[in-house]
């Protein structure tokens, strides 16, 4: 690490600490030279792999990008936006692959978005998977009602296991 005030070839770590996010590591440097303190942050470089074979940085900015084109029109704020980003990186991260590719972050992205808004995930999925007529769209239709009768049906019986339990206790 060259020292950026007087270029000397190495620097001695002074204090390291994880950013908030915990996706990087802050380090306060002293040069051994001149004496001066700098700041260094330190990520684990993430690349995606694009359909045409480019490969790039990945970047929270482009999830969020894409993702709020779906959600045009639908109650979705920058922060859900932006906490959907995240979610989506610290998935990707956990293959704890260098490379990933783009198809991956979109199937990241698919759980996250149907939690935040089924609208905006049908749209998105729409795209993404390639939906060609009304049968692929009725498809996820009746996926999410069948997933939200289940859910239902899974509350009402847990509310009827807890009255059942009271009703027992007492």
């Amino acid at each position: 690490m060259f020292c950026p005030y007087c270029r000397y070839p190495d620097s001695r770590v002074v204090d390291s600490r994880t950013t908030d996010d915990g996706l990087a590591i802050r380090r306060r440097r002293q040069c051994p030279d001149c004496g001066r303190r700098f700041s260094t942050t330190e990520t684990a470089s993430l690349n995606v792999i694009k359909r045409s074979g480019v490969v790039e940085p990945f970047s929270r900015e482009k999830i969020v990008s894409g993702v709020r084109k779906a959600c045009q029109g639908r109650p979705v704020t920058d922060s859900d936006l932006a906490v959907l980003a995240q979610r989506v990186e610290e998935t990707v991260r956990l293959s704890g692959a260098a490379q990933i590719e783009a198809n991956d972050i979109g199937l990241a992205i698919l759980q996250p978005l149907r939690e935040l808004d089924e609208v905006a995930y049908l749209r998105f999925a729409s795209v993404y998977q390639g939906f060609d007529s009304l049968d692929d769209f009725e498809a996820a239709i009746t996926l999410l009602r069948v997933e939200h009768e289940a859910a239902e049906t899974g509350s009402r019986d847990a509310a009827a296991r807890d009255a059942a339990a009271r009703d027992a206790a007492e």
